[in-house]
């Protein structure tokens, strides 16, 4: 007889492989963040692919704020973390980000899931993704789509990318595939996108890889992510996972809408967030860094309330503004 089926790889409980290929998901997560209440906005969940029974969760202001330039609701698309394996629009660091972003830009955020990993290895997210702005571009281009997006009150041509962690990574991915101008999503028009501290690797380790552990990551975490939710046999130079891989496109040849990075300034994935924006900077590429002295990853998405998160509000207020028209 052969032996039982053991745990082969295990991410905190949440998602476990075992020896024999399956696999276990738990749906019983124990957050120690609760939820927020914020009566300024409304939020209601939508299918948005049907094949993959993908959902996405809008979030809209009840009134404008007075406070903003804006006649009109711009539009956020909110691709969240999770090493492509955990993660979901309903955990509550996530809705209570999303609920921040929707009054603190004055927009009405679209937060989709996305197939994980290791089920769906990549690049699965990176289509799940591009279908949450299609499905964007359905609604916005027919008279019987939702109301809350294709309303009066919202302006389809103001759409903004925010991808956080390997959401980073999916923006990134998007912002090549759909280029300058996103002339193939009209009427909507993507105007820019935020990566907050982006997802990448590469077999190299950068100086911040091997500096100490994070209270909420390791190294080991970073890498695990990456065995799961890679092609199989593929290395952490992957295209999809490094920009700057031996066999990754030449960005340098892409047109690209204007980026911003933000990361934390004690993060594992500083250097690669770093070395990501200089580098399109030296290709030519509208791109700028913001970093946050002594933050570490998840700032911003755990802790959406705080002082330095009102910070990055105004930072992406900034860059939106700059980069409306």
């Amino acid at each position: 007889m052969g032996s039982l089926p053991h745990v082969v790889e295990d991410c905190g409980g949440v998602v476990q492989l075992f020896s024999d290929g399956t696999i276990f998901r738990s749906k019983d997560i124990g957050f120690p963040i609760p939820i927020i209440t914020d009566h300024s906005i409304v939020f209601k969940d939508c299918l948005f692919d049907k094949t993959n029974d993908l959902h996405l969760r809008l979030y809209k202001p009840t009134s404008m704020s007075p406070s903003s330039p804006a006649k009109k609701l711009s539009i956020i698309l909110f691709l969240h973390g999770g090493g492509f394996c955990v993660g979901t629009r309903v955990w509550p660091n996530f809705h209570n980000c999303c609920l921040k972003l929707a009054s603190g830009l004055n927009a009405l955020v679209v937060a989709p899931d996305y197939r994980l990993a290791p089920e769906h290895r990549l690049p699965a997210a990176m289509e799940d993704g591009f279908s949450a702005l299609k499905w964007l571009q359905a609604q916005v281009s027919s008279d019987k789509g939702d109301a809350w997006v294709n309303g009066e009150e919202v302006d389809c041509e103001q759409v903004f990318v925010l991808g956080d962690s390997s959401g980073g990574n999916i923006a990134h991915h998007l912002a090549v595939r759909i280029g300058a101008g996103s002339t193939g999503l009209a009427p909507v028009r993507v105007r820019g996108y935020i990566l907050i501290a982006p997802f990448f690797g590469g077999v190299a380790r950068t100086k911040s890889e091997e500096g100490p552990s994070e209270q909420l990551l390791s190294l080991e975490i970073l890498d695990r992510f990456w065995r799961l939710s890679m092609p199989a046999g593929a290395s952490r130079d992957h295209p999809l996972a490094n920009p700057f891989g031996p066999g990754s496109l030449n960005i340098e040849l892409v047109a690209l809408d204007p980026i911003l990075v933000i990361v934390g300034g004690c993060e594992l994935l500083r250097d690669r967030g770093e070395d990501y924006a200089r580098r399109l900077r030296e290709m030519g590429k509208k791109i700028e860094y913001v970093e946050f002295e002594g933050k570490q990853h998840g700032f911003f998405t755990n802790d959406p309330f705080s002082e330095a998160s009102e910070e990055v509000i105004q930072d992406l207020k900034r860059f939106m503004i700059e980069n409306s028209c």
